[in-house]
């Protein structure tokens, strides 16, 4: 059986959230984050993934939590592969009436309750029928992931010494560099230069606070315009030069390694997204 997956898109007017469903033998995922969370689970096979530093495993009936900036890869942790079905809420949606912030402790979990939950709302969403009970499962089930899995942020603390503190706050400007034209990188000597850091000091900081060097970063937020402007009707090569990839199968190549799809086939599963009513 070859690899499958299918993006949708769900629109209520006030929040947009995509929804991954996949059956993969052979696909593994680059290195990457995502500026959402992303909330899973295996509905056939198993899957093994890193992320914080330790190699998860998630079989049938896991449920999978990672939050945003986080990065992760993925792939079969099974001979047959692994199947899943995966949403990707803002925090602002997935903590809606939740006071303070919240963080989730454990990559991985066992909750058949929630997996339950989860999964119903997926399939429920994905079907694009009684639109009105599908946004229903998935209040329901966010919340669920929140009320029985969610605990208080820690305290902040960084990869980095105290006395990195104040370069940590240079990212801001690095990345606000780096996306001011994503088809126009500078190079690092430059990057290095505008924040007053060596080109050492500087990949460093840069590491520790996104998990990712400055190129790797800007390929991943090229790959993320990319969703947004195929969403938006663009043409696979219309977003390959908007985005800074050097032709279409570039930016083909890198996002299916990011997203599991072609962005062919994302563009065509979010052209007609299911819009729920509230």
């Amino acid at each position: 059986m070859t690899d499958s997956a299918r993006w949708t898109r769900v629109d209520d007017g006030r929040f947009q959230v995509d929804l991954l469903t996949a059956d993969y033998r052979r696909h593994a995922f680059t290195r990457h984050s995502h500026s959402t969370f992303a909330i899973g689970v295996v509905v056939c096979g198993a899957e093994q993934f890193h992320y914080r530093g330790a190699l998860h495993r998630a079989g049938v009936g896991s449920l999978a939590i990672l939050e945003p900036g986080e990065p992760h890869d993925g792939q079969a942790a099974d001979p047959s592969g692994w199947a899943y079905r995966v949403f990707y809420p803002p925090a602002d949606l997935l903590f809606e009436g939740f006071a303070g912030p919240s963080h989730f402790a454990e990559a991985v979990v066992h909750d058949p309750h929630t997996v339950h939950l989860i999964r119903s709302a997926h399939e429920a969403l994905t079907s694009g029928t009684d639109t009105f009970a599908a946004h229903s499962k998935l209040t329901w089930a966010l919340a669920a992931v929140v009320d029985r899995h969610g605990s208080r942020a820690p305290s902040g603390t960084s990869a980095l010494s105290v006395r990195d503190a104040a370069a940590v706050q240079k990212v801001t400007e690095i990345r606000d560099r780096l996306l001011a034209d994503l088809r126009c990188a500078p190079n690092l000597r430059e990057l290095a230069d505008g924040v007053e850091l060596s080109p050492f000091h500087m990949l460093r900081v840069f590491r520790a606070a996104t998990g990712f060097p400055p190129h790797a970063w800007l390929v991943l937020e090229r790959v993320c315009r990319a969703r947004h402007l195929l969403a938006a009707g663009l043409t696979p090569a219309e977003v390959a030069g908007a985005v800074g990839f050097a032709d279409q199968a570039h930016l083909t190549r890198w996002f299916k390694r990011v997203t599991g799809v072609t962005p062919a086939a994302f563009r065509n599963s979010v052209q007609d997204p299911v819009r729920t009513v509230a």
